[in-house]
């Protein structure tokens, strides 16, 4: 399949001319088959897939995952990009839903508390061919034929290895001490804070980072969120990379075998080497995706996402997010 790759768009400048929202095409396997989860709505007495509109301060990603479990009771991890709907609603704004794949595990669906309620009559798990003739909206076909794509090619169950900037750092210039000493500054501080959600929206599991303050700083209120303890490397470090001691073949490759949700927090300098580690890994031919993927603002992260049965078949997508704070 092509490789797809996408960034969270801008929003500020088009809050008056466009309502933004996320969803997900949640999907499980039983006895083998594939299910799509569809909801059936109380208000509008349609059939659509679960999304919901962005909240004040989140970015696009957590949204998605907290729509599908108010929704549904279903607690997901997001996997692919499968599409951006858009369409003109009664107010006239225009409505821009991003959406993703996300499976649903048995002991997620076993936790489910999902009731009828005034906004959600019924949830349904449909075969992709019964799904198309249930949805109500031609915006939703659109997006399952992405989908479908995915499930032609064998790619559906995807893990995500995510290459973070940190944060914010005090400038060298304002700085007396060794550079990988550099703090976080205040705003540092505060985008370290607002891409826990995102993160979390993606499974993120293992964390390793940069023995950089700056780095170790920036990942630690994901870590604690988590309740996991990062691994801390010089390997990644912009100080090793300066001086040509860095390894990040020996962290990329390890990371694809276990083919596990992992996070790699690095620096500007470092991260096209990252991704270029992780092409190589995964038998991708390199192009300009890759130095956009790299180009990262403070506190930005790109989530590359691997084929979980065959992570050599190469990449499957990648996404970029950058934080509001």
């Amino acid at each position: 399949m092509t490789l797809r790759q996408t960034q969270e768009a801008p929003r500020a400048k088009w809050t008056d001319k466009a309502v933004y929202a996320a969803g997900a095409v949640v999907w499980r396997l039983v006895d083998g088959k594939l299910r799509i989860l569809l909801i059936h709505r109380t208000k509008y007495r349609d059939v659509t897939l679960p999304k919901g509109k962005v909240d004040p301060g989140e970015m696009l990603a957590e949204t998605a995952v907290r729509e599908v479990h108010e929704e549904t009771g279903i607690r997901v991890s997001l996997g692919v990009p499968v599409g951006v709907s858009r369409y003109v609603m009664a107010s006239r704004k225009q409505k821009v839903v991003h959406y993703w794949a996300a499976e649903a595990t048995e002991d997620a669906i076993r936790a489910s508390a999902f009731v009828p309620n005034r906004e959600i009559a019924a949830i349904e798990w449909v075969s992709l061919k019964k799904a198309r003739t249930r949805l109500s909206y031609p915006v939703d076909l659109e997006i399952l034929d992405f989908f479908s794509t995915l499930v032609d090619d064998g790619v559906l169950r995807t893990f995500p290895v995510i290459a973070l900037r940190h944060a914010k750092a005090l400038p060298r210039s304002e700085w007396n001490g060794s550079d990988a000493s550099r703090p976080l500054t205040e705003r540092g501080r505060n985008q370290a804070k607002s891409i826990v959600g995102p993160l979390r929206a993606f499974g993120v599991r293992k964390i390793i980072t940069s023995d950089a303050e700056r780095c170790v700083r920036t990942i630690a209120p994901l870590a604690k969120a988590l309740g996991r303890k990062p691994v801390l490397t010089e390997k990644i470090s912009q100080d090793a990379w300066e001086d040509g001691t860095d390894d990040l073949r020996a962290v990329v490759g390890r990371r694809v075998r276990a083919g596990k949700p992992a996070l790699l927090c690095s620096h500007g300098p470092v991260l096209p080497g990252l991704l270029s580690e992780i092409s190589l890994a995964t038998g991708t031919i390199q192009g300009s995706y890759l130095s956009s993927a790299s180009d990262l603002e403070p506190a930005a992260f790109s989530v590359v996402h691997l084929s979980a049965t065959n992570p050599g078949s190469g990449i499957i997508a990648i996404e970029t997010h950058v934080p509001k704070v």
